[in-house]
């Protein structure tokens, strides 16, 4: 029979009615990873994958019962621990009180399968979430169903960072995550060279040797191997998918590594259209030239804020102000020249109130400033002397030194309005009242 059997792919196995191997053909030690002198006499339970040993118990007492198995399929334990997985054709013999079977290896079949299924899964969780977090969430317990991870992060860089910042963390417990400072290092090593255009990178411990010192200590001893991915997007890459595996785990193998460049892919798209959507939200909420918030977002606070008033029975100042002359300074200096103008009365304004208050401009030199929680409408008062100084300091753009006055209106939760228009409007004549007022003063003193 072992001439016979030596030609097929397939194992032949023979078990007896207490469950115990009596044959094994030479294909067994391929399938297995045990020559099959030394699964002989051994029980079967002793070869199957604990999570499997119910079930096909169960399926061995159907074929004795005379119900022939044609298309069963569990898992073993290989000599070397790892799991394969079979499908068996089983049927007993009355006569012989011994069940025939063939058992295949169906692993890499079962492994297309679980990939395919983990694209389409990854696909779906791509399309359907709305939140990045959530997605990389969900790709990493679907990869973490094919593949040993004992770490899983993703890195990105904002525009104004010079190191990547972990977006999602997938830290180990207990003693493994202690080495913070060496595991931040490999994070920022890896993402370095993602964004230096060096595609995938996949580094085992006998790598190391050809890498810089920085590399060398960066990484602590008990890891087989890291692996690092490209998180890239059209406009070029914005940072990394970096994995590990611990020692005992096998390297990944190209399947896998292009299972995770898939996965690389998804995540990057979208971190790309959220940070696109951030970036389309704070044009329509700030100022572009500024940087303050614009008439827009002003509109959204005041509402929240009057509304918080209201319930509080609290209070709010609205000081509505412009620049006299700012005009003067376009025709003359130049448009560049009152732009620079621009943002340093906008830094001076925001030096001059609370983090909690609101700074806006509202279109070309008019700007708004929001005042919570005012206890007296003579705290708002303060406010206002306390801008005018800070205006009218010397201001140097280029070879010019400048010396401006601002023109402030100032409006007082509930007493001029209960509403966002009633208050603007009321600072908005109190401004140009107060600007009136200085013209005649000037024309007064010439």
């Amino acid at each position: 029979m072992d001439r016979i059997a030596d030609l097929l792919l397939d194992a032949i196995c023979v078990v007896n009615a207490q469950g115990v191997f009596e044959y094994i053909s030479p294909a067994g030690e391929g399938i297995f990873g045990y020559a099959p002198s030394e699964m002989l006499g051994r029980r079967m339970t002793e070869f199957i994958a604990p999570f499997d040993q119910e079930r096909t118990l169960l399926a061995a007492r159907q074929v004795m019962a005379g119900q022939p198995h044609l298309h069963f399929e569990n898992c073993y334990v290989r000599k070397d621990g790892s799991l394969v997985h079979l499908m068996w054709s089983a049927r007993w013999s009355e006569a012989d009180q011994r069940r025939y079977a063939v058992a295949r290896d169906v692993s890499a079949l079962k492994q297309a399968e679980a990939t395919q299924a983990a694209l389409m899964a990854i696909a779906e969780a791509a399309h359907a979430s709305g939140d990045v977090g959530d997605l990389m969430a969900r790709i990493h317990a679907i990869v973490a169903g094919l593949m040993p991870l004992s770490r899983f992060k993703v890195l990105v860089r904002g525009q104004q960072e010079e190191r990547c910042r972990v977006v999602y963390p997938a830290q180990p417990a207990g003693p493994e995550a202690a080495d913070a400072e060496h595991e931040a290092q490999a994070d920022h090593l890896f993402c370095q060279a993602m964004l230096a255009g060096g595609g995938l990178l996949r580094l085992t411990p006998a790598d190391l040797h050809d890498r810089p010192e920085a590399w060398r200590t960066a990484y602590s001893p008990g890891w087989a191997a890291w692996l690092g991915l490209p998180l890239s997007t059209p406009g070029g890459t914005i940072g990394a998918l970096v994995l590990k595996r611990n020692q005992g785990d096998s390297p990944w193998s190209d399947k896998e590594q292009a299972l995770l460049q898939y996965a690389a892919t998804q995540i990057a798209t979208a971190i790309e259209r959220k940070q696109l959507l951030a970036r389309l939200q704070h044009m329509a909420q700030f100022d572009a030239l500024t940087g303050l918030p614009n008439r827009y977002l002003l509109h959204d606070r005041m509402v929240g804020a009057l509304a918080r008033a209201e319930r509080s029975a609290g209070r709010l100042s609205l000081l509505f102000l412009d620049l006299d002359r700012f005009k003067l300074v376009n025709d003359t200096l130049g448009h560049t020249a009152g732009d620079r103008l621009l943002q340093e009365v906008a830094r001076r304004l925001r030096d001059c109130v609370r983090d909690t208050d609101t700074v806006a401009r509202i279109g070309g030199d008019e700007f708004v400033v929001l005042l919570e929680s005012i206890q007296d409408p003579a705290h708002a008062l303060q406010v206002a002397d306390k801008i005018r100084v800070a205006l009218q300091q010397q201001l140097n753009i280029g070879p010019h030194t400048l010396q401006i006055t601002p023109s402030i209106g100032v409006a007082h939760y509930p007493e001029d309005g209960v509403t966002t228009d009633q208050l603007l409007g009321q600072a908005d004549e109190a401004m140009y009242a107060a600007k009136r007022a200085g013209r005649q003063a000037a024309a007064a003193v010439r």
